[in-house]
């Protein structure tokens, strides 16, 4: 029997940053169970440095990363989403495109690394603080037994997943 592969899309404002690191890591942890993605609503148009930076340090393939519009997501050849993350709380405020086939969404806000004015060692802080926050939601969410959960209790577990430490104050709400 053949295990079906989910969709998944990190959405952050600019996906440079906290969209990027979940994709990466999602497409290595979750590799044959789940498809990565992320973009952005004003994406910057450029990965933070860092981000590249951090994930390449920690063993994480950086290849074919970069930041992109959430319009990608919306065209016909577009892979059909079955979840949806936003990462942070600027995206899960605003009025996101209707997406085909209903995926199942949460909000897994964390603080913007990227948004950090500090010395670099600060600033590298961050980036492994977001990277660690972030990669223990996605290794709750691929641990999770999708296939004796009906979509009552998916969406519970995964609005608790972003209730998880490092949430900012909208986590664990719908987008």
């Amino acid at each position: 029997m053949t295990q079906r592969v989910f969709n998944v899309l990190f959405l952050c404002t600019g996906n440079s940053a906290r969209s990027i690191l979940a994709e990466a890591i999602l497409r290595k942890d979750g590799e044959g169970r789940f498809r990565a993605f992320s973009a952005g609503s004003m994406p910057k148009g450029a990965v933070h440095p860092l981000a590249i930076e951090t994930l390449a340090s920690l063993g994480y393939p950086i290849d074919g990363l970069h930041s992109k519009s959430w319009d990608e997501f919306e065209k016909t050849a577009a892979p059909q989403l079955d979840f949806i993350f936003t990462v942070c709380d600027n995206a899960a405020g605003e009025v996101c495109p209707i997406w085909p086939g209903h995926p199942q969404t949460a909000h897994w806000g964390i603080e913007d690394p990227a948004a950090v004015a500090g010395t670099e060692l600060e600033c590298k802080q961050a980036f492994a603080a977001a990277f660690r926050h972030l990669k223990n939601r996605i290794t709750a969410f691929i641990a999770l037994p999708f296939e004796r959960l009906d979509r009552t209790a998916l969406t519970a577990h995964l609005h608790e997943i972003g209730r998880q430490q490092g949430a900012t104050a909208m986590s664990g709400r719908e987008p």
